[in-house]
């Protein structure tokens, strides 16, 4: 069966701000409230737990509450801001459960399965995350159930916990019906009836519930009960390879780092080889003292299991790491994993042939300039030259597509062809001199020209013809030039330079 956390957090909008990981945060001491343009001027949205205790509440106009708490501290609205709190705690209890979810604005859930053995059973789970929680100066509720619904109801309506399994419907039937998380009114409407809790409604028939109410209140009961399956969308889909290693006490140098990135890499390799996979994609997640989650990660070319070269991609980024007050938990990851192939190898240990020489350094070049970076030339079926070509991976299999030029074709290709000047002796004969870019260049030969047509299955009616030449000016450097169009039309030609060999 499977296991969820629930949190909530009541005070969100307001206390995200007191977080250390979070910039700007206000006084510790001091209540804070946060305010909106409402109708009659600004008025209080969202309090933190100390505002609420001296009886500031949502909806207060702002000068009512000043006058109640005169050292009141206040900040604008903002919700964008307050997701993305959210999405970097919901980073951070990424250490609890690889699959975290966001539960409305002011929620997470966590699937549990499998984890609490980790930490020492669920009771000890639990604790472990309210306790760091409520030491970044959050207020919350927790719960952990047989479903993300019941965690839900047992968070915001019950004494929150653990909820062994099984004993969902006895501990949630006390509950208000309102713990179903039912849309608005209809809380309301069922209590006009006499149906005030959970218990009310389970063993009611479902066929008259539904003909007055529709199938809301009959799904909630559902969800809650583990009828029907809840859709969650995870930030981050589980990765199918991960390995996680917690410190009693936190670590704070590079060394500390490299040798745990190494315990955790060996382990990460083992499930690899067990799976007959390698890596393509390795992310490493950094838990600090402080709150924050870092990530760095490296990607490889092809599938890969060599420990040293995996290792030498990281150290490259490792420098990127902030410390702060230290790391408490590290996490390393392979979202992405493909089958290896099997390779022979010499009896020297290496590998015969040249291709994982060149995936290592493709993958450090990769690493350190970046993977758009690092291409090569694709042909495409097109002869106009812009269109000819695409780029492909460095190491992606070839297509096989033959070339479609017979003529050579310059090394560097103008993003867009720019316009030139041009004097010929006669209009149709090749340039005798040209201006590009405002420098006037001689020409001492030309060849050419190479006519190209427009493609009539693509191509706008009324484009025009190419007419390219082979040009070498007197300081010997090779130009590709061509005309637009021809002579007699009713637009003239137009000369543009496309390419240097």
């Amino acid at each position: 069966m499977r296991r969820w956390v629930s949190l909530w957090f009541p005070h969100w909008q307001a206390e995200h701000w007191r977080r250390p990981s979070d910039p700007g945060a206000p006084l510790r001491d001091r209540p804070l409230a946060v305010i909106a343009p409402a109708q009659g001027g600004l008025r209080v949205t969202a309090v933190d737990a100390l505002a609420a205790g001296e009886g500031i509440v949502p909806g207060l106009p702002i000068a009512d509450a000043r006058a109640l708490l005169p050292y009141l501290a206040v900040r604008e609205a903002d919700p964008c801001a307050d997701a993305e709190a959210l999405a970097r705690l919901a980073q951070w209890c990424g250490r609890y459960s690889p699959l975290v979810a966001l539960d409305g604005a002011d929620g997470l859930l966590l699937d549990v399965t499998g984890c609490a053995h980790l930490f020492g059973g669920e009771d000890i789970l639990l604790a472990d995350l309210t306790r760091r929680l409520t030491g970044f100066g959050l207020t919350l509720r927790t719960a952990l159930a047989d479903t993300p619904a019941a965690g839900w109801a047992w968070a915001h309506a019950g004494p929150g916990g653990v909820l062994p399994e099984g004993v969902a419907r006895q501990a949630l039937a006390p509950l208000p019906v309102a713990a179903l998380r039912l849309p608005d009114g209809m809380a309301a409407a069922l209590a006009r009836l006499g149906l005030r809790r959970i218990g009310d409604l389970l063993d009611l028939p479902r066929a008259p519930l539904t003909a007055r109410f529709g199938d809301a209140v009959a799904r909630r009961l559902d969800l809650v009960l583990g009828r029907a399956a809840e859709p969650i969308a995870p930030l981050h889909p589980p990765a199918p390879f991960r390995r996680q290693l917690a410190f009693a006490e936190p670590i704070g140098t590079r060394g500390d780092i490299d040798r745990a990135l190494e315990h955790l890499l060996d382990g990460l390799l083992v499930d690899l080889d067990q799976a007959g996979q390698g890596l393509r994609r390795c992310d490493l997640s950094v838990f600090t003292v402080d709150g924050g989650v870092q990530r760095i990660g490296i990607g490889t070319a092809r599938p890969s299991r060599e420990r040293r070269h995996v290792l030498r991609l990281f150290a490259e980024r490792l420098e990127e790491i902030d410390l702060g007050f230290g790391i408490e938990a590290m996490i390393l990851e392979a979202p992405v994993a493909e089958i290896l192939p099997a390779q022979q190898a010499r009896l020297e240990g290496r590998s015969a042939t040249g291709e994982a020489d060149l995936a290592r350094l493709v993958d450090r070049l990769q690493q350190r300039l970046g993977r758009q970076a690092v291409v090569r030339l694709e042909p495409v079926d097109s002869h106009i030259p812009e269109r000819a070509v695409t780029l492909v991976p460095a190491l992606a299999p070839p297509s096989h597509r033959p070339w479609m030029a017979e003529q050579p074709r310059p090394l560097r290709l103008l993003p867009s062809p720019e316009l030139i000047e041009v004097t010929a002796m006669v209009p149709d004969d090749p340039p005798l001199t040209f201006r590009w870019r405002t420098v006037l260049h001689r020409v001492a030969q030309t060849e050419g020209p190479e006519r190209l047509s427009p493609e009539w299955w693509r191509d706008r009616p009324g484009t025009r013809l190419r007419d390219y030449y082979w040009v070498e000016d007197q300081e010997g450097r090779r130009y590709w030039l061509y005309r637009e169009g021809a002579y007699g039309e009713p637009r003239a030609p137009r000369w543009y330079m496309h390419g240097l060999f």
